[in-house]
């Protein structure tokens, strides 16, 4: 880098001219002039050799600006290939970035996905059945027709998320959030535990209305975790 900067930043000066030196000394010492001009090193040295000089640093430096130019390129081939090496995240599912994806269908059953970050991300139909969900977050997401059956869903994050027609037969969602506009609607929740979920009034309605079962898990009734009347 330091002669890729040197020959960036540099000017290089012509070499200065050796036959005026030479002049030029021989009209301040006349009585030497002769011997100065046949023996001195300086008039041993000529033009030609000068711009040699300087065409063979040209060359060195033309070459370092390539090498640097196709390294750049390359390392730009490779982030482009492969967006995971720029940015890693998503939570523990690999480097696969889950959050404000469409992952319409996509089959997650069984997987363990804890604290993972599905936010804003469209998960109609997705298949969750089994998957262990613990803390993950829906924020805003949609998940009309997934399934949710047998999941642990303990401390996930669902609010505003859309839950239509979701299926979440011995569901556990043990403290759950559903804050704000969450819906149930049409959903399936034979066996669901809700134990300690903040139910807006009407949902809570809704959901006794269809409530059933018990936990297989944690053995909780799930007309009771809802607090049905």
């Amino acid at each position: 880098m330091a002669v890729l900067n040197f020959c960036c930043c540099s000017n290089l000066s012509p070499l200065p001219n050796l036959t005026t030196t030479t002049t030029s000394l021989s009209h301040h010492q006349n009585s030497q002039s002769h011997s100065l001009t046949a023996s001195s090193p300086l008039a041993s040295c000529s033009a030609p050799q000068g711009t040699q000089f300087r065409r063979n640093l040209s060359s060195i430096c033309e070459s370092f600006s390539k090498a640097n130019v196709l390294a750049l390129v390359s390392a730009s081939l490779v982030f482009a290939s492969n967006p995971a090496l720029a940015f890693k995240g998503g939570g523990p599912y690999g480097a696969e970035v889950t959050r404000g994806q469409d992952l319409t269908g996509k089959d997650f059953s069984g997987k363990t996905l804890i604290k993972q970050d599905f936010k804003t991300s469209i998960l109609r139909q997705a298949n969750f059945k089994g998957a262990k969900l613990l803390g993950a977050s829906f924020f805003d997401a949609d998940l009309t027709g997934a399934d949710l059956s047998d999941a642990d869903l303990r401390g996930a994050d669902f609010s505003l998320a859309n839950v239509t027609k979701v299926n979440l037969s011995n569901a556990n969602l043990e403290g759950a959030l559903t804050t704000g506009n969450t819906s149930f609607k049409g959903s399936i929740i034979t066996g669901a535990d809700f134990t300690d979920v903040p139910l807006r009034d009407d949902q809570r309605v809704l959901l006794c209305k269809v409530a059933d079962g018990t936990n297989p898990v944690t053995g909780n009734e799930t007309r009771e975790t809802l607090l049905c009347k």
